[in-house]
């Protein structure tokens, strides 16, 4: 039994010390990290009951990547272990302006991109198993048997009564705007919620950035009138519309360590309040308060406690939206 389960894939990630370059780092930090996994630790770590499905090459890097999930609570016991292929690497090179931070993949022939729908553990998809099922764009990004693989859990998720959430996360260096509007839409239309970026939003929908975000949300719910939209703004909160009613949400202020992750524990933090009951609003502040503290935490996991997040709550660090 379940509150959420996620299918994703999770990368080992290598960062140069001190903000060097590449080429002149002699040695990095290796972090674990994918979004789905990501969300999935921040819902553990919340108390949520969370299952991680994925496929991983078994060597020695596949091992450090399910270690990494499992020892935060998440159950890794569905993953599908190959002697084949290899595990996703990035690379993300630190830098301070005017030299902006670059990220480079290394993921082609990836264990998880070749994950195929046949896969799947259908027996965990039936009713009652689990309350929520939470993906994102990005497998559906990676290949046409990861994208495959995908619908087919998220079709079969519906089929068992559950709910499903989808984060669009967009990567524009896995495909191009319109290929990811063409495939994530027939996704988006399945979903009960959708995460989503503003700026994702402008890309792959057409969407005037600069135009109020309650409009904004409202006319992407009215292409998915069945889902709740949650939109993000950056530095200038949040906005979720449900039945054309229209949340507003600011942001918690928060010394900047480790940006990477910020969507993924927000998803984390909204879908631990929606599941507990809580109104749209006091989701989106759970989401906000998730997002602030995982920006205080060097690489990419979500490492905070419930108690955390509540501390968070009740203070006053909270920034009114900006327009």
């Amino acid at each position: 039994m379940y509150d959420v389960v996620t299918l994703g894939e999770t990368m080992l990630r290598w960062t140069p010390f001190d903000l060097q370059r590449i080429e002149q780092a002699a040695s990095m930090e290796i972090h674990v990290g994918g979004s789905e996994s990501n969300t999935a630790v921040g819902l553990a770590r919340l108390g949520m009951r969370v299952a991680w499905l994925s496929r991983l090459t078994r060597n020695p890097l596949g091992r450090k990547i399910e270690n990494a999930i499992r020892e935060h609570g998440v159950d890794t016991q569905h993953v599908v272990w190959t002697e084949e292929d290899r595990v996703g690497l990035y690379f993300l090179e630190e830098g301070k302006s005017p030299r902006g931070s670059q990220v480079y993949y290394d993921r082609k022939g990836s264990a998880a991109s070749r994950m195929k729908p046949s896969d799947l553990p259908y027996d965990l998809f039936t009713k009652g198993r689990s309350r929520l099922f939470h993906s994102t764009g990005i497998m559906a990004a990676i290949s046409h048997e990861a994208r495959s693989t995908l619908a087919s859990a998220i079709t079969s998720a519906k089929a068992a009564g559950w709910l499903t959430s989808f984060d669009v996360n967009y990567r524009a260096k896995l495909w191009t705007p319109t290929e990811a509007s063409e495939n994530c839409r027939p996704l988006m239309k399945l979903a009960d919620l959708i995460f989503l970026p503003l700026r994702d939003a402008s890309l792959l929908f057409e969407l005037d950035p600069s135009r109020d975000p309650a409009s904004v949300v409202k006319q992407i719910q009215c292409e998915f009138p069945q889902a709740i939209i949650v939109l993000t703004l950056g530095n200038r909160g949040s906005v979720a519309c449900c039945n054309g009613d229209v949340c507003e949400q600011g942001i918690y202020d928060a010394d900047t360590i480790g940006r990477l992750g910020g969507g993924d524990a927000f998803s984390a933090g909204f879908l631990c309040s929606y599941l507990s009951g809580h109104n749209l609003k006091e989701s989106l502040r759970w989401a906000s308060a998730a997002a602030s503290l995982k920006y205080s935490i060097p690489g990419d996991l979500p490492l905070f406690d419930r108690s955390e997040v509540e501390k968070l709550l009740v203070s006053e660090r909270v920034n009114s939206m900006v327009r």
